[in-house]
């Protein structure tokens, strides 16, 4: 997974899949394309790039509750 991309890794998603992350805490969301499998967290239901948890503002966290929705 490129960091610096707007991407994640999803366990059953096909990849190109768009989907819409929003940060349950603070409501700010983006939009990333699956490319990978993942998570590799046990427990986690996605894993997003670098570039993605810095847009949604939890990067000094590593995790947070997030809302997935299916673009198109």
């Amino acid at each position: 997974m490129n960091p610096s991309a707007m991407t994640a890794a999803h366990p059953e998603l096909a990849f190109d899949t768009r989907v819409r992350v929003t940060n349950n805490k603070n409501g700010r969301s983006v939009i990333v394309r699956i490319n990978d499998r993942g998570p590799f967290t046990k427990g986690r239901i996605i894993d997003l790039s670098r570039a993605a948890a810095v847009k949604l503002g939890y990067m000094q966290s590593g995790h947070t509750l997030v809302c997935i929705e299916l673009i198109g």
